[in-house]
């Protein structure tokens, strides 16, 4: 995107009059969209777009799907075709969901391909949709200006990332190695789960835990553990380029600390896997700890459940989240935290509730009964929703699974959560999108007014109050070593500041567009004299997310602009 980003600074500059790229189709995803936005902020339009196309090339045995993108500065003929300039926006709400004089853009989609058996090549067919063409390459609902809502923070977390296959463990493994004969290994050893686990058939592997112990501590109190772990992870984690990963061998690469501050004292969570064909959420047993595949929400509320299962929501998340090859990517960025759930009454939440602890149950019992995958099951539910013709294999789990009537439970949730919001049902998919969107404006217009409608308040307020910071060694979970500092120790002296005598100063303007914070975060850094965190970069600015300082920081490392640092997560100029 460094180029595309390139050539648009070209044509703002007036040094061309349009561009043009041939892309992977990645261009959609949350971080190369920002790079488009930026510029359409700044005066591009997109005149020509196809989002996904097939790219075949039968003498280098390459099938990709690529973007096409054309970028232009507007003319003035093209500008608005009122001869009267559009009202003023009346109110916060009102000035989000302002309309932006615009010319028109073509946007292509593929409609069939047809491929030649011969040559290899592919027969390809066209639609194409006149309209403002937005950074995520659609017309229509522009969901490319929705913003996080306080409301939703601190529910949505990624599982845990282990690099090291030696943590999974059988029932008979964990057996050997002391569970259920070593007091207190049971709280180190639990049930895994990973995205496969979750649309299929569970394995029934088991994970040792050992975050929040030193590894003496674990030589000590578990020995077969941690001659298990010393065998089978820590070679691994040798070679490993991290240091952080390298020097806490015996603890999960990214034991998610935030994650499990959320789910602590929850008997049941939800839980999606990450890329998947059909966008499916289940409760998860508390017991269980989940992979990093599985996108978690720390709520035990069926409400939560209801809502994030029902049409309004599948179709946001399609649109906002990402896709590897054509299934799509739950991103709790773009996905959950700018989602506005519904506010409504106590009757309509047990309406929904009900509904999806029966949907919630439906399908557990036909994984129990008869080994059903969700996604075989699923695939039926999306036949009989369009009216498709079933092979012999369908009708068996349409049979077995009762599809038919999960089918049905499906359409009253969607109908409820609808009843919720007011809306009237049913909505096509582009009416849902302008309603959801116009909604996120109205929360997040209301939360700039202080009024927050929190997802779970017990949690969340405190959590606000005391100003709980969102970096794990800012949280005081760990030291080094992965432990919990002792407080029986003396605090070592508070170290110099990364960023030198720079922190002192007041905190700098985040500015807007992408191009401007890309050129102050590699300024910081340059500024800075040892290596630091995007979190410790972001606090140089007034209002910066770690995760923008985050994602500027790996642009610049592929650049040749920065490099990683010694230690995990750190980078230098």
């Amino acid at each position: 995107m460094y180029w595309w980003h390139k050539a648009a600074q070209e044509t703002l500059a007036g040094r061309t009059r349009r561009f043009g790229f041939i892309t992977t189709n990645s261009i959609k995803q949350t971080f190369n969209r920002r790079v488009v936005q930026s510029a359409l902020d700044e005066g591009i339009y997109l005149i020509f777009a196809i989002p996904d196309h097939p790219w075949i090339d039968a003498t280098e045995c390459a099938a990709v799907r690529i973007a096409m993108t054309v970028g232009a500065l507007p003319v003035e003929v093209c500008l608005h075709a009122s001869p009267t300039p559009p009202a003023k926006p009346t109110s916060k709400i009102a000035s989000k969901l302002a309309p932006t004089p615009s010319p028109t853009g073509r946007l292509y989609e593929v409609t069939r391909e047809i491929p030649d058996e011969e040559t290899g090549e592919h027969s390809i067919q066209l639609s194409c949709d006149l309209g403002k063409v937005h950074a995520d390459l659609t017309t229509g609902t522009d969901s490319a200006r929705i913003s996080p809502l306080k409301a939703n923070e601190g529910i949505a977390h990624m599982g845990m990332k282990l690099h090291g296959m030696g943590f999974m463990v059988s029932k008979d493994e964990a057996a050997t190695l002391g569970l259920g004969k070593t007091s207190e290994l049971s709280n180190h050893i639990h049930p895994y789960l990973n995205g496969r686990d979750l649309t299929n058939n569970s394995r029934d592997a088991l994970v040792i835990d050992l975050f929040g112990l030193s590894a003496a501590e674990v030589r000590e109190r578990f020995p077969k553990v941690y001659e298990h772990i010393l065998r089978t992870v820590k070679p691994e984690r040798d070679q490993n380029k991290r240091a952080t990963y390298r020097d806490r061998w015996w603890v999960f690469a990214e034991p998610r600390p935030l994650m499990r501050e959320a789910l602590n004292g929850l008997k049941r969570f939800i839980g999606t896997t990450e890329t998947a064909k059909h966008r499916l959420f289940s409760f998860i047993s508390g017991s269980v700890m989940p992979d990093q595949k599985i996108r978690v929400v720390a709520s035990d509320d069926a409400f939560l459940l209801g809502t994030l299962s029902s049409r309004p929501h599948l179709v946001w998340s399609s649109l906002q989240g990402s896709t590897l090859e054509d299934r799509p990517v739950y991103v709790n960025s773009t996905c959950f935290d700018p989602f506005p759930f519904p506010d409504c009454t106590e009757a309509q939440k047990g309406r929904i509730r009900k509904l999806a602890e029966e949907i919630d149950a439906h399908r557990k019992r036909a994984q129990a009964q008869h080994g059903l995958g969700l996604t075989d099951i699923y695939n039926v539910l999306e036949k009989l929703r369009a009216a498709a013709m079933l092979t012999a294999k369908d009708k068996v789990i349409l049979d077995d699974a009762l599809v038919s009537t999960l089918l049905h439970l499906h359409q009253e949730l969607d109908a409820a959560v609808a009843d919720a919001y007011g809306w009237p049902w049913p909505l096509t998919d582009e009416e849902i999108l302008e309603r959801v969107v116009a909604l996120n404006a109205a929360r997040a217009a209301e939360e700039e007014d202080g009024n927050v409608r929190w997802l779970r308040p017990e949690y969340q307020i405190p959590r606000q109050k005391e100003g709980k910071p969102k970096d794990q060694s800012e949280l005081g979970l760990t030291d080094a070593a992965g432990s919990k500092p002792s407080s029986g120790k003396k605090e070592r002296p508070a170290k110099p500041s990364p960023v030198g005598p720079q922190a002192a100063q007041p905190k700098i303007a985040w500015p807007k567009s992408l191009a401007e914070r890309a050129k102050a975060v590699e300024s910081a850094l340059s500024a800075a004299t040892v290596p630091v965190t995007p979190s410790e970069l972001a606090q140089r600015f007034a209002r910066a997310k770690p995760a923008d300082v985050a994602e500027i920081l790996d642009t610049l490392v592929a650049l040749g602009r920065a490099r990683a640092g010694d230690m995990q997560g750190t980078f230098v100029r």
